[in-house]
């Protein structure tokens, strides 16, 4: 069975920072890249960070460069993002998703076709 697993989401004061988590199972992470998407209340979903399979590209969104790092432990099958200096409007839904298309090579954030989904992570950014 296919799984995406996200957890480390919270309520945290504006210049706090968060780790997030995502452990997958039912297929093989190695071969896959790992993207992470938020939506917002009543806002379309936004890429937030994207990690290749092999080499390890990353991609990141502007409005999250230099605050976020999204990072891989294949042999604990988990994908993390690190956000740090969180904003107000970093408040969202966070979910990761799977690509498997040419192994989890070519996948950018702007390429990303999801295979698989997480359930989402709530973080809040409240003072």
């Amino acid at each position: 069975q296919v799984q995406l697993v996200e957890s480390g989401g919270g309520l945290v004061q504006p210049g706090g920072s968060l780790r997030l988590s995502c452990v997958v199972s039912g297929f093989p992470l190695d071969y896959y890249a790992i993207g992470w998407f938020r939506q917002a209340p009543g806002k379309e979903r936004e890429g937030v960070s994207c990690i290749s399979s092999s080499d390890d590209n990353t991609y990141y969104a502007d409005s999250v460069k230099g605050r976020f790092t999204i990072s891989r432990d294949n042999s604990k099958n988990t994908v993390y993002m690190q956000m740090n200096s969180l904003k107000p409007e970093d408040t969202a839904v966070y979910y990761c998703a799977a690509d498997g298309r040419d192994m989890g090579t070519t996948a950018t954030l702007t390429t990303f076709v999801d295979d698989y989904w997480g359930q989402g992570t709530q973080v809040t950014v409240s003072s």
